[in-house]
């Protein structure tokens, strides 16, 4: 019987986080995807510190629908979380997926974060 997809997505998130460390010249963006809502941080792991952090709840975020699952409005969050980081000196950043797929709204995410001027 095959596990859920929330342990198989904790299986694959610790396997990633024994390669990736966020430092303070280079921060780890840490994505979180849950049913409703989508939610990205920028952490320096040595200071075990967040720097930055964006989402759909957010109270400057307007949604563009009633949920914040769509891929415009994680494309949204990306360009959001991108603006504060380097508001604050962050350009170079370690993309952290946080053990999902890099399809749908991860992607969209992390593509517009790229577009928006971060560097991984």
């Amino acid at each position: 019987m095959k596990p859920p997809r929330k342990e198989l997505v904790k299986r694959r998130h610790r396997r990633i986080r024994k390669q990736i460390a966020g430092t303070p010249e280079r921060p780890r963006l840490c994505v979180f995807r849950s049913n409703k809502h989508i939610y990205a941080q920028i952490i320096d792991d040595v200071a075990q510190h967040t720097l930055v952090a964006a989402s759909t709840i957010d109270r400057e975020f307007n949604l563009e629908s009633t949920t914040g699952a769509t891929c415009s409005n994680s494309a949204a969050v990306g360009q959001l979380v991108a603006q504060r980081a380097l508001d604050k000196g962050i350009s170079k950043v370690v993309f952290d997926r946080g053990g999902n797929l890099y399809h749908g709204r991860i992607a969209a995410l992390a593509e517009a974060a790229r577009e928006a001027g971060l560097d991984f």
